[in-house]
């Protein structure tokens, strides 16, 4: 049950929201990712970071914080891409000092404190153990695991009876929580939950003998008895039921929706809900802030909430519960995972999950260095955290309006040109009746497009010039040139959710790290794979079919069949009956020519009868290609192969009925298999039709999500999260009048059946590789092999151009890079 309403934080900000959409300023000069003159750092999808608080870098993907009880030592926990480890920081002075780190095989949560101190607990993951280590002085030694009694699972929440005696555990991914004995001597005991459920983290009221279990998947908290050592009641929440914190001697729980733009608070009495307290700016933002950590000042007056995709705290006065107050916003670095509150009440500690910055990264994979994943798009982004003094109501004004100026904003001022095909707001008139969206795999701006003297590219970058890709070449040099594209995500995983949901959800976030470095319980995290996987505003699909606007999918959120004779299918409800079971997904044993014959031959069928889907959603992978395993198509063939498909792709529809009243919209999922000088986002995203300007450069900063407004201004579309409902729409690109020349596909100029020899740089490494399912290879070997196969054996790369981007206020680097460059 609902309670009152929905406090959201901007409602009593509705004035300095006007102020600052009204002062907004026009993007006249080309804006690109990094520093600004305002000292903020602008992130390729348009959002800018200025982070309160000193930063100290730490590793890859810090999620979660526990101070320990007895001294000014933070364990913080990293579950990323990258070395999983347990990194101990001494924040005892005016600033935090790293002291000690500590690698684990896996982790994905799980992090506590003895209540002596003198021992730390972490979650392990595919090992299915609970770590124990001792602890003197911030350094954690003699690590013991404690065995789960359900094998091969992901552990999440951990939480420590007060007399050490008792240690429950959820297993996310085997859907159970454990009591477990810490001297690992006495019998477990496991309580089975529901299929889905997903378990996620505790809050443990050991007087009442009830532990309180966040079901992230199931949107419930379960209510275990536990001395009885069972579940005696299930609370319905909202999606994505995380963190938890309990509040006035356990009568008030505290729950984070990540999936929407919500707290609750929860009666823990009855089980409930007496309010939704809004995160986000204004109540009627769109899902999208992702709320994924709660800390509660001393005196239980403040609440602060971490929303990970919005990079802020909110801040709360919950001193009236079910009254709330919202105070403001405290800016964060990128994607905050873990807010806490130092033991004496006076400071803030926050991981930010991503950093304070994005990066080029021009120097990609260079096998004349020692292997480090710090190039690689999974792991280039480090970790900070940010130490700040508790705010008070001096500094929220400052804060509040630093997170206004941080976040994209439009508003009725902001309006496309009078005569312009896109228009300003959903269900407006436009010419443009079809939209045909391509979706394309891995590849950067640079190398592809890094040789077209009208952009700002790095021709030493282009692995595939004009003559591997003449379609490519020709579509952007036809129509407009996009040399300021970003993508959303990093790779594919959340990179197909942000191109068709305009979002990733913390499950799709938190679990495609473990599914890339192999763990094969989380599995693939996308795509339809998994129900909690779907975010609240749903996807581009489930928009077209509120609106009754007719639409198809040819390969995309649709599984193959055994053969390319077998139909393929999809778990995704809303796509059934408008997907092509014979149109073949990502397998890269199946050409993309025959991908484009297959569509053009429903093409003819849709201009037989006079009409075609308003919406087509159309996969063409194998700019992807298979490295050098020998007998099968070279890098350079397979990328050739997906530009010939392409571009016959676009001929035809240009030569069909339906182009007077069309726009083909083009982009790669993510841009993680490759380098850029100007950003390891920039992708390749291409445009045409007859309202698309002609000859032309546009270098206004898009991404993913300025692409998806677009159409859904065209199809009269509500946008889906709060990210292409802020994105600026690629107005700048259309013409007002329409040109209708049919586009010409170029024929091939590189040799399509170019098969990798034995001999081929790599070939061994690339048969080891796993190439059945996008992405699952091994990044840093794949890239390595991908350019070796272009530029030669004994080709070398150009020096690393490292970004300028970070803050004079990061503490600790030369430590932490020194030991960074120690790692294997």
């Amino acid at each position: 049950m609902i309670g009152k309403s929905v406090i959201g934080i901007g409602l009593s900000l509705a004035l300095t929201t006007a102020s600052y959409a009204k002062d907004e300023p026009k993007q006249e000069k080309t804006v690109w990712p990094g520093m600004t003159k305002a000292g903020a750092v602008l992130l390729p999808n348009g959002w800018s970071l200025k982070p309160a608080g000193k930063q100290t870098k730490l590793g890859d993907f810090p999620i979660l914080i526990a101070e320990n009880p007895q001294s000014p030592i933070l364990a913080i926990l990293h579950a990323g891409y990258g070395e999983h480890e347990v990194v101990t920081v001494d924040v005892e002075g005016a600033n935090a000092k790293v002291v000690g780190r500590v690698a684990l095989h896996e982790t994905f949560g799980g992090l506590a404190w003895s209540n002596d101190g003198k021992r730390l607990f972490v979650g392990g993951a595919a090992d299915g153990a609970v770590y124990r280590f001792d602890h003197a002085d911030g350094l954690l030694s003699n690590k013991v695991a404690l065995t789960y009694p359900k094998p091969k699972g992901c552990l999440a929440g951990l939480a420590v009876s007060s007399d050490g005696r008792a240690i429950w555990v959820a297993d996310a991914f085997n859907h159970s929580v454990a009591r477990l004995d810490p001297e690992g001597k006495s019998p477990s005991t496991l309580i089975e939950l529901d299929k889905d459920s997903y378990p996620y983290a505790f809050a443990w009221d050991e007087a009442k003998a009830r532990l309180y279990v966040s079901l992230w998947g199931a949107a419930e908290i379960a209510v275990i008895d536990t001395k009885e050592c069972k579940v005696i009641d299930r609370w319905k929440t909202q999606e994505h039921p995380n963190e938890l914190k309990l509040a006035r001697g356990g009568d008030l729980l505290y729950v984070a929706h990540a999936n929407r733009n919500t707290v609750g608070v929860i009666d823990a009495k009855s089980g409930k809900t007496l309010e939704l307290i809004g995160t986000a700016r204004d109540s009627k933002d769109l899902p999208g802030c992702t709320p994924n950590s709660l800390a509660l000042s001393s005196d239980e007056s403040l609440l602060f909430v971490a929303d990970a995709n919005t990079n802020d705290l909110a801040v709360v006065n919950v001193q009236d519960p079910g009254a709330s107050k919202p105070l403001g916003f405290v800016p964060t670095g990128w994607y905050p995972t873990c807010v806490r509150i130092s033991r004496d009440g006076k400071r803030l500690f926050v991981a930010n999950g991503k950093g304070i910055t994005s990066k080029a990264n021009p120097q990609g994979p260079n096998p004349l260095l020692p292997r480090t994943i710090h190039d690689y798009i999974g792991g280039l982004f480090q970790g900070t955290l940010a130490t700040l003094p508790l705010p008070g109501p001096k500094d929220m004004p400052g804060y509040t309006q630093t997170v206004y100026e941080c976040a994209p904003l439009h508003d009725a001022s902001v309006k496309p040109p009078a005569d312009s095909p896109i228009p300003a707001k959903p269900g407006d008139p436009s010419p443009i009746k079809y939209c045909v969206y391509i979706i394309k795999e891995n590849r950067t701006y640079d190398q592809v497009l890094g040789d077209l003297a009208e952009g700002n590219g790095e021709p030493s970058l282009c692995l595939f010039p004009r003559k591997v890709t003449p379609n490519h070449h020709a579509i952007a040099q036809e129509f407009v040139l996009l040399d300021n594209f970003y993508v959303d995500g990093e790779v594919s995983a959340d990179g197909h959710e942000w191109s068709m949901g305009a979002y990733a959800t913390d499950y799709v976030e938190r679990a495609w790290p473990l599914s890339y470095r192999g763990n094969k319980r989380v599995g693939y995290p996308s795509e339809g794979q998994f129900a909690i996987a779907r975010p609240a505003g749903g996807y581009l699909w489930d928009k077209a079919s509120e609106k009754g606007i007719s639409f198809r999918s040819y390969g995309e959120f649709v599984g193959n069949g055994k053969t390319p004779e077998d139909p393929g299918a999809s778990r995704v409800k809303t796509l059934q009956g408008h997907f092509d079971p014979y149109f073949r997904s990502f397998d890269m044993d199946y050409p993309d020519v025959k991908r484009a014959a297959r569509f053009l031959k429903e093409l003819a069928e849709f201009e037989q009868k006079g009409e075609m889907p308003r919406l087509v959603i159309l996969r063409l992978p194998n700019d992807h290609t298979i490295g050098t395993t020998p007998g099968k198509p070279t890098p350079t063939a397979c990328v050739a192969d997906n530009d010939l498909a392409l571009g016959q792709v676009v001929e035809g529809l240009s030569k069909s009925k339906f182009w007077s009243q069309m726009a083909v919209f083009v982009v790669e999922d993510d841009a993680q298999n490759g380098s850029d000088h100007v950003d390891a986002h920039r992708t390749v995203a291409l445009l045409a039709g007859p309202f698309v300007k002609r000859k032309s450069v546009d270098s206004t900063m898009y991404s993913t999500t300025s692409m998806l407004r677009t159409i859904e201004l065209c199809l009269g579309l509500e946008p889906m999260s709060r990210f292409d409902s802020a994105a600026r729409p690629m107005w700048k690109s259309f013409a007002s009048k329409a040109d209708a020349t049919p586009y010409r596909c170029r024929k091939a100029e590189t040799d399509l059946n170019d098969k990798n020899q034995k001999t081929a740089w790599g070939a061994e490494e690339s048969k080891r590789l796993d190439m059945e399912i996008e992405d699952r290879a091994d990044d840093l070997v794949f890239n390595e092999i991908i350019w070796k196969s272009v530029k030669g054996s004994n080709s070398q790369m150009p020096p690393p151009v490292r970004s300028a981007f970070v803050l004079p206020r990061v503490s600790g680097l030369k430590d932490a890079e020194s030991r960074m460059k120690d790692r294997p």
